[in-house]
Formats: C-alpha cells, sequence, structure tokens
C-alpha cells in the first residue's frame, strides 16, 4: 500500500553495540593474523551461496570468492580466461569449443572420497548448465540460456556450446556467477541445502554463516590462479562480513578501523566524507584511500504508457519532464558531484552506443511551453502527476517535484517500500515510477531489451508498455550484425527513438564508488561493482 510520505529518525544503537562487540571479540581472538583477514559490511545482506540463483549485486560479489566459470572479467570488463584456458567460435558464429585447465580442484568435501576433492571436467559444465535450465529448478538466471541450442563434453577438457542464432555478447554472459561450476555429488547430496553449504573452485571457500550476522570465508589451499610473478592467489587469508542493515553504523564501523572497506555512498555520510564537489575532506586523507569509476546503471524515472491518465498518455508533458530540471545541479546538491548527468539517453557512460546527443538537455522555458501546449490543447488548467518512488530516492524526487512545479506541472510525490513498488511496477499499478537499470551483461542490447515490445512486463523488462515497429526491427536486426561498429549504430538509433518518445526520464548514469583503509591494496574498481578478493592485500600495521 502507498504510505505518505515521513521524516522520521530511528536509532540503532543496539545494533550498533551487538556489531562493535563481534567486530571487537574476532579481531582480539586473531589479533597476530589480523592483517590478513579482509572485514566487510554487506548492509543490504545476502539470499544464498548457491549460483544458480545468484540475482543481486551483493550474492555476486559474495559467490565471485566461491565459484569460477569458464570465462571471467578483468576490471575493465575485457573476457579473460578463467576455467576455460581458451576457446574459438566457428565461422557462423553458433558453435563456441572451450579447451578446458586440467589442474582446477573443487574445495574439499568428504563426499569426493579419498582426496576430499577431484579435477573439474567438461561433464561438471554439462551438469552445471543442465541444472541451470531445469525448469523445475525455476532458477532466476536460466535466462542466460535462452539462445543456447545444446551444449556437451566431447571429453573431459573439452567443452561446446551450440546457439540457436548468432549472439555477439553470448560470450559475455557466461561471465556471469549463474554459469558457475558446480559440483554433482555435493549437489545431491545438499539440495536445496547447498545455498548454505556451497563448494565451488573459487579463492575463497566456505567456512561458516549466521544468516543475518556474519559469513565467514577461508583461503582455498589449491586454488588454481596465479599472479605475475607466479605466486599463489588469493593473498588474504580470511574474508568476514557482517551484515548491518544501518548504513550510518556502518561508516561509523569503517571510521573506527573495524573493517576495511565501505562500498557506497549515503546520504547519512556524504558529507562527512566528502566535499561538495566530490573529493575526500582532508581529514580522512591519511586513513583512507577513496577510488571511483564509471558504474553501468542507469538510474530513470519511467512512465506506464497503457495508463489512463491523459498526462501520462501526452509525450508533451512527458518531454516536459524530461527538459524541466537541471541534472547537472542536482548531482551536485544530491550526490556530492558522485555520478553523471544522464543529457545522453539511456545507454550509459561505458556501453558502445552511449551517445551524448540522444537525450535531454535542460530547458525550462521549453518545458513550460509544452505544458502550455498540454492545457491548450486537453483543457486541462492544473495538469498532475503521481511519481511514486522508494525513500531512498526521494531526495531526487521532490528537486524533480519542485523544477516542474516552476514550469506549470504539479508532480505528486508518494512512497512505497522496495518490494512493492517492484510488484507495481511489473503490474502496471503506477503511472510514474522511479527505478534503475544496472548492466547483466556487457552489451547495450541488455539495456534496449527493455524498449522491445515482446518483453511486455510482468513476463519482461518492459516496464513502459512501450510498442515501436521500427525499434522492434532494429533490436532483431542487431543480433544478426558481428561488427561492433555497426551495431553502436543501431544501439544508438534505438536509443534516440526511445527518447524521443519520452517512455522515460533517464537521471544519471552512477559511478562506482570505494572507500578502503590505508593498508588495503589490490582491490580494484569495474563498471560493475563486482567485488574481486583474490588480489587484494592488507598490510599489518
Amino acid at each position: 500500500m502507498i504510505k505518505p510520505v515521513k521524516k522520521q529518525i530511528t536509532h540503532y544503537i543496539s545494533i550498533s553495540c551487538i556489531i562493535i562487540f563481534i567486530f571487537s571479540c574476532t579481531k582480539n581472538a586473531n589479533s597476530n593474523r589480523d592483517h590478513l583477514v579482509f572485514r566487510y559490511n554487506e548492509y543490504a545482506n545476502i539470499n544464498t551461496l548457491d549460483p544458480a540463483f545468484s540475482r543481486t549485486l551483493q550474492d555476486n560479489s559474495v559467490n565471485n570468492q566461491i565459484y569460477n566459470g569458464l570465462v571471467q572479467l578483468d576490471d575493465r570488463l575485457n573476457i579473460k580466461p578463467c576455467i576455460a584456458k581458451s576457446w574459438n567460435i566457428s565461422n557462423d558464429a553458433l558453435v563456441y569449443t572451450f579447451s578446458l585447465r586440467n589442474d582446477v580442484f573443487f574445495h574439499k568435501h568428504h563426499l569426493f572420497g579419498k582426496d576430499s576433492t577431484r579435477t573439474v571436467t567438461a561433464k561438471d559444465f554439462e551438469f552445471s548448465l543442465n541444472r541451470l535450465r531445469n525448469k523445475k529448478l525455476a532458477a532466476p538466471g536460466s535466462w542466460v540460456l535462452n539462445k543456447v541450442r545444446d551444449f556437451k563434453a566431447i571429453n573431459d577438457t573439452i567443452f561446446s556450446i551450440e546457439l540457436k542464432q548468432p549472439f555477439p555478447a553470448f560470450i559475455g554472459l557466461l561471465a556471469m556467477k549463474y554459469c558457475s561450476v558446480v559440483p554433482e555429488e555435493i549437489l545431491t547430496h545438499y539440495g536445496n541445502d547447498f545455498r548454505s553449504n556451497p563448494i565451488g573452485t573459487g579463492p575463497f571457500k566456505f567456512k561458516r554463516w549466521e544468516e543475518n550476522i556474519k559469513l565467514v570465508l577461508r583461503r582455498n589451499e589449491l586454488y588454481f590462479e596465479k599472479d605475475s610473478l607466479g605466486n599463489q592467489l588469493p593473498y588474504l587469508e580470511a574474508v568476514a562480513l557482517t551484515f548491518l542493515p544501518d548504513k550510518q553504523s556502518e561508516f561509523l564501523q569503517f571510521a573506527q578501523g573495524n573493517i576495511d572497506y565501505l562500498q557506497s555512498l549515503d546520504n547519512s555520510y556524504k558529507d562527512e566524507l566528502l566535499t561538495a564537489n566530490g573529493k575526500l575532506r582532508a581529514k580522512y586523507n591519511a586513513t583512507v584511500n577513496m577510488s571511483r569509476g564509471p558504474y553501468l546503471n542507469t538510474e530513470y524515472l519511467g512512465f506506464y504508457l497503457d495508463s489512463e491518465t491523459p498526462e501520462i498518455q501526452s509525450k508533451l508533458i512527458r518531454k516536459a519532464i524530461n527538459y524541466g530540471f537541471d541534472r547537472k545541479k542536482m548531482m551536485i546538491y544530491l550526490r556530492n558531484g558522485i555520478g553523471n548527468p544522464a543529457n545522453g539517453g539511456f545507454i550509459p557512460i561505458g556501453l558502445e552506443g552511449h551517445k551524448t546527443t540522444s537525450g535531454y538537455s535542460y530547458q525550462p522555458q521549453k518545458a513550460k511551453q509544452l505544458i502550455n501546449q498540454f492545457k491548450k490543447e486537453s483543457g486541462i488548467t492544473n495538469p498532475e502527476i503521481n511519481l511514486v518512488t522508494t525513500s531512498n530516492y526521494l531526495d531526487f524526487c521532490e528537486f524533480i517535484q519542485r523544477e516542474l512545479e516552476k514550469a506549470g506541472l504539479s508532480i505528486n510525490v508518494e512512497v512505497m517500500p522496495e518490494a512493492a513498488l517492484r510488484s507495481a511496477r511489473y503490474n502496471g499499478k503506477v503511472d510514474m515510477f522511479r527505478s534503475s537499470w544496472v548492466a547483466d551483461y556487457l552489451d547495450a542490447e541488455n539495456y534496449l531489451s527493455i524498449f522491445y515490445s515482446k518483453n511486455f512486463a510482468p513476463s519482461g523488462s518492459n516496464y513502459f508498455h512501450f510498442k515501436n515497429k521500427t525499434v522492434d526491427s532494429l533490436y532483431n536486426k542487431a543480433f544478426l550484425i558481428t561488427n561492433i561498429e555497426e551495431r553502436k549504430e543501431l544501439y544508438s538509433k534505438i536509443d534516440s527513438l526511445a527518447m524521443d518518445h519520452a517512455i522515460m526520464v533517464p537521471l544519471y548514469y552512477d559511478e562506482v564508488v570505494r572507500f578502503t583503509q590505508k593498508n588495503i591494496s589490490g582491490l580494484g574498481i569495474n563498471p560493475i561493482n563486482m567485488i574481486d578478493l583474490k588480489r587484494v592485500k592488507k598490510a599489518e600495521e
């Protein structure tokens, strides 16, 4: 149910005290090896340690330490070998043949028998992908195999995948955690409880998970990857996570040195850490490192075009909202300059197809002119729209509300819990909504699928119910083109068409912001905000 906006202050003193106690006990018990334990808090919690169900960024970041797939991404999102040491693609772009390493072992478990482990083979990938597309399992990641016709183990070290049609982005899908390799005998033993008893091949192995409290991973002494000098990875001895849900308390733990890493920026402490232009404040320069970079995440407002509300149906009003507020000013005041104003359409900075000319600039007079034209043509003298958001984006929506009021449009801002808004968005229950789109895989097709008419929600991600024959035709054509420059042009055309119809209001292209203690090195940063700890070092203080 929609509820009115309330400003309230909640105190988390008892939770903070518990977390301080946990951190203190852990640090005291391991003080002689504390520099080998990487500690961080995951305020959004995790749902599973089963890669087939790893659908959130939080789940993926933890499972990235436990599992490997055929390929992996580097910090620049280049596809790199992983368990597959090499691969080739047939001339018709339908068959991918992978040559596997023969020195990759599963984490130790007594069910493996005498040696408590065994080598990964192509049959393990055959099992893992069959499990992923098993309809009885109903794994949320099964869609990554929608364009796959068949796959099979040729022998222990050769694995083949055949597609139904060419799909240039396919190799990127295989880097997702959904496609991780898992052992059949362990899955058979645990069944659904595999989610809390994971066995993979990654740099860290599972030790203990007390749900909603803490998770501990230990170094995998059998890990197959080495650094450039031939030293075995990972460098750390352990990873310890807590799940404190309050971001302000999380920041307090970081400021006190109890955790090594702060992975996001929150209104509760952004002005304490950063200056108005997004620089680290001088008092933290001696103790904190800050890194920032592009994030493949577009924040936006969407319109449900099947709404019976005249203002929503009007392209004049939808365009007026796009023109009617200053995105640059919004980012400076509300995000301390972290993130880039979305003046270039829906495709974010960092993906092929992004163009600065696809979107809308700040033109308040044009916004007012469009609203007056709507009033004249419709006879509605006081146009208004209901905009639904979650509480953590309320400040953005109220900023836009104030700016459009100057142009003659009333926007009523209402707040819903995240789960309720997600359901309402899927089922067409809200006229205008706040949302975001984070890349699932590294191709702009991932973003443009949201405009395809066959992807109408609730079965797909076209929440707008936007239908355009030209867009559909260009979208289908993109699958048949392997030349990257030609695909870029198609992607840009699709984005520009959607923007011309003003089916959404792009707000900003997010940035990854990471804060670490000074003794942490090797964490890196990447445009999908994935945590990779295998090269992290923690110096002794």
